[in-house]
């Protein structure tokens, strides 16, 4: 055998394809089904990959600039007045929603509504905001965590497929030969390399996805902290 990817002669006239599509189209129907199935979730898993992982890129940059323009400003009414709302950056979302709130609770005469004060009512709406952004970001995520546990399976049964066919063959061949074992062990081979293709980096994505947003919403949650202190300063010195 020469390698991957090449045609090898047996015996002077009996050839077998060791290329990927060789094997592919050698191989039974239900491997063939295996291997779409394993390739569209590599496709999907990759995209999902990629776009998270440019999403929270993104997503962090903004957040430095907001931070540093949150800081630095004089007041933050200004600041809320001068912001360029954007709907799609979860820290604007939770500011926004806080500042909401302390605006429409200044019109009122007491600071305390029920047995909830202004204070802590701005801080659950703010973590509300912020726990919907979060899920938001979270979305697609839970598909690599399925690949990563099922991929290896699917491709086992794939490998025990392809070793089945290949007692079918010395089964039925009137030699036993690398001829007649030669296809069902590879396409058994292909489907146990294939599921591990999918389920490595899946798994990988998914820790590093899955981390990067917990970092993200530490960050949201100490800002919300900070926020909520600062309003309570001023909630102390207007008198609400």
């Amino acid at each position: 055998m020469n390698g991957v990817g090449e045609a090898v002669t047996i015996a002077g006239n009996s050839v077998i394809d060791t290329s990927l599509i060789g094997i592919f189209s050698q191989a039974s129907l239900v491997v063939k089904i295996i291997v779409v199935l394993l390739i569209a979730c590599s496709f999907w898993s990759w995209t999902i990959i990629f776009a998270k992982l440019s999403c929270l890129r993104k997503l962090k940059s903004r957040a430095d600039k907001f931070e540093e323009a949150f800081w630095n400003c004089g007041s933050i009414e200004i600041f809320f007045d001068n912001l360029n709302n954007r709907g799609d950056d979860p820290f604007i979302a939770v500011f926004t929603a806080g500042m909401h709130e302390w605006r429409r609770a200044k019109t009122k005469v007491k600071s305390v509504i029920g047995s909830i004060s202004l204070n802590e009512r701005i801080t659950r709406i703010m973590r509300v905001t912020s726990e919907r952004e979060v899920e938001y970001l979270e979305y697609h995520i839970g598909f690599l965590a399925s690949v990563g546990s099922t991929a290896p399976f699917v491709g086992v049964f794939g490998t025990v497929v392809g070793i089945i066919n290949t007692f079918e063959s010395m089964r039925s061949a009137q030699n036993i030969s690398l001829v007649s074992v030669a296809p069902g062990i590879a396409e058994a081979l292909f489907a146990t390399a294939l599921g591990l293709a999918v389920t490595i980096p899946a798994v990988i994505a998914y820790n590093k996805i899955s981390s990067e947003i917990n970092r993200y919403q530490n960050r949201l949650d100490t800002f919300i902290d900070e926020f909520s202190s600062i309003i309570s300063r001023q909630i102390e010195d207007s008198e609400v």
